[in-house]
């Protein structure tokens, strides 16, 4: 059985933050003998002196400094769980489940986070990041950014394009071409796709091209980079690649450039106040 209470470290920890018992008992609404007397059986039951005078003043002995630090964390977790339980009572969300496509932009995506954490405290989000041929199983999802616009759960609205480019290194041998590449000149080498974003059947080269693919956005940015072949890559993700020139895009005859689109959906029959901060954000934010 515990000897001391968290009330009695409440307690010590109030009277050395505003510096007088008087001041404690106003604080914590008791009168300043309980606080006394808590804070003296708080030391006995120890069997450590925690508080010693100084002039006018009370404070901590070098065995309550050490005491009252380990104890901080601990009154910290309680003041959580004690909110935690009022947000439960409550019925505040206390968790949101969020699943975006791997093409979302994750600077546009973290900045949203940071701003719903700042704004909500108190509830979790738990991000799961899905390939497009993988984003079927979305039933669990409160909040939704997928490229098809309506899924079982709720109807979408569009959010942003993603731009993909047809690009490969500078020193590729698709770059040394003076004329614009042809069908069969691309055919030549093999195409660099993203799992569940094989090339579509208007994409130059696409009837004609080996393909080659990754299962995440960055082995096959990674495979583009280290010469593996050419490949149509999110704009986004590469742009620090295209400022340096280590990517270029590729001079074709038609279409180096084509939008995706990305759509909001979300959950059908829900609508709190932490559900309606995160879809502002998820817009806001670009």
């Amino acid at each position: 059985m515990l000897k001391t209470t968290l009330e009695q470290w409440e307690l010590l920890a109030k009277v050395i933050e505003l510096g007088s018992f008087a001041r404690a008992a106003e604080a914590t609404s008791r009168s300043q003998s309980s606080v006394s007397y808590n804070l003296a059986l708080l030391q006995e039951r120890l069997g450590v002196a925690l508080l010693e005078p100084q002039g006018r003043k009370t404070v901590l002995t070098p065995a309550g400094e050490q005491m009252l630090t380990r104890v901080r964390p601990l009154l910290k977790d309680f003041y959580h769980l004690e909110a935690h339980a009022a947000l439960l009572k409550d019925g505040v969300r206390t968790r949101l489940d969020l699943m975006v496509d791997t093409i979302f932009p994750r600077e546009r995506l973290f900045a949203a986070l940071k701003q719903f954490q700042q704004q909500h405290p108190h509830t979790q989000v738990r991000l799961t990041e899905v390939l497009e041929s993988a984003s079927s199983d979305t039933a669990e999802a409160d909040v939704m950014v997928l490229t098809r616009r309506q899924d079982l759960t709720g109807r979408g609205e569009w959010l942003m394009n993603i731009d993909f480019v047809a690009v490969a290194h500078s020193d590729h041998p698709l770059q040394q071409q003076a004329e614009s590449l042809s069908e069969e000149r691309l055919a030549a080498y093999p195409l660099i796709c993203i799992a569940g974003r094989e090339a579509r059947a208007d994409d130059a080269s696409s009837a004609f091209a080996e393909c080659w693919t990754f299962s995440t956005i960055e082995t096959a940015i990674e495979a583009v980079v280290s010469q593996v072949g050419y490949g149509w890559l999110p704009e986004e993700r590469i742009k620090s690649y295209l400022a340096d020139g280590t990517l270029k895009i590729l001079p074709m005859t038609h279409g180096v450039r084509r939008a995706t689109p990305l759509h909001l959906i979300v959950k059908k029959g829900l609508a709190d106040r932490q559900l309606q901060t995160l879809t502002t954000l998820l817009r806001q934010n670009g």
